[in-house]
């Protein structure tokens, strides 16, 4: 099984604030090996363009971004 195929490991960061969010993100994505996916569930609206900053400085692709009834899902490949 290819790790695009893998359910995504999932982090919880409804109801923080910036920049909660991110630090958290980082922190899983630390934890992940290279290629895996981790989805990431948000409440704050700063999510949205912090997630894609962090995608852009750290080098890992921002895969889906979307959002529903004031929470917002990304999903993340890591880098490497």
């Amino acid at each position: 099984m290819s790790n695009h195929d893998q359910d995504p490991a999932r982090l919880d960061a409804t109801g923080l604030i910036c920049p909660l969010p991110v630090l958290r993100t980082r922190k899983a994505l630390a934890g992940l090996a290279a290629g895996s996916l981790l989805e990431v569930r948000a409440t704050d609206p700063a999510a949205v363009k912090d997630m894609a900053a962090f995608c852009e400085a750290t080098g890992h692709a921002l895969v889906e971004s979307s959002a529903s009834d004031g929470v917002y899902r990304f999903l993340l490949r890591k880098a490497g």
